[in-house]
Parts: structure tokens; sequence; C-alpha cells
């Protein structure tokens, strides 16, 4: 009963079950970081490494509540940050500096290297379920598959009976 009115829930209180992913943001910081960094060929394997490695660290990151609780840009930031830990590529404060003065940001420095702490430790803390707990999970989530379209099953036929009944009744009124 529950699930079944779950979205008609969300739609009262005008609520969206909608998280942006921060793989487009950090697209935009890499090509960000290229021109700070200038065109030098070592720096741009350096950042295509970056790149690909925080984009295996925002896969951990999505697995987390971070993106529930942080925006996308930050999410990016923080990868990022986290990647140049490992590789080193640039001096992420300065970078950071840069990008704040630009934008007129509300936020300190320190306030983001806090927020890329909060993220980190959300990663840190993420167990990943093990075998046992996948397979009752998804005993869990096919009795709720199975209810819901059972339940749609019902509708569609209440629905179809119910459109015929207004049809024979205009039809009444038009007699």
């Amino acid at each position: 009963m529950i699930l079944n009115n779950e979205m008609i829930i969300y739609q009262s209180l005008e609520f969206d079950l909608i998280v942006y992913a921060p793989y487009r943001s950090i697209e935009g910081f890499i090509n960000d970081m290229e021109e700070f960094c200038g065109s030098k060929d070592d720096q741009h394997q350096g950042l295509k490494n970056l790149h690909e490695a925080a984009k295996m660290e925002v896969d951990k990151i999505m697995l987390t509540d971070a993106p529930l609780l942080f925006p996308p840009g930050q999410l990016a930031l923080a990868a990022l940050c986290s990647s140049n830990g490992v590789h080193g590529v640039l001096d992420f404060e300065r970078y950071l500096k840069r990008i704040l003065s630009h934008q007129n940001s509300e936020h300190t420095i320190s306030e983001l290297i806090e927020s890329f702490n909060a993220i980190d430790s959300w990663v840190k803390r993420y167990k990943f379920p093990s075998e046992k707990d996948l397979k009752h999970i998804n005993r869990k989530l096919k009795s709720c598959w199975g209810l819901s379209s059972h339940d749609e099953a019902r509708n569609v036929r209440r629905n179809q009976s119910t459109s015929r009944r207004g049809v024979q009744m205009s039809q009444l009124y038009l007699l």
C-alpha cells in the first residue's frame, strides 16, 4: 500500500527524486584545469589520468548519501581533490583560490576543504554489501515488484470497466 501511494505523495508535495551526478562537472573542471596549467604535454597526460581517477572516485561517491547532501560541483571537486592527492598533477589549493576569486563565491577554501573531507568520510565509511545481503535485498525487491505489477494489472482492469461504464452513461445522456 505504501509503495503504491509513494509517487502520489511525492507529486502532492511537489518533490522530485532527481539526483544530479557530478560527471559533467568533472569534465568542466578538467577543461578549466587545462587552461590553468597551460598546454604542456606532460601535464596533459597527467590531467587525463586525473580525469579517469576522478571518475572512479565519483563512482564510489555515488554509492553513498553524499549526492543527497552536497551539490554536484562540490562532489566533482572532492573527487578531483582526492585524485590529485594520489597523482599530484597541480597545486589544488591554488586552483581553488582561482576558482573562488573568479566566481565571487560565498564559500571559503576552508569551507570547501571541510566539505571535501566530509564527502571523503562518506566514501571511507561505505561498506559494500556482502553476497548474502545482496541476495536478501534482491528477494525483497522482487516481492515489491510482484505486488506492484499485480496491482497495476488489477487497476488496468478496473479502469477499463470504469471507462466502459462512463461511455455507457454518456450514451444514455445523449438519448
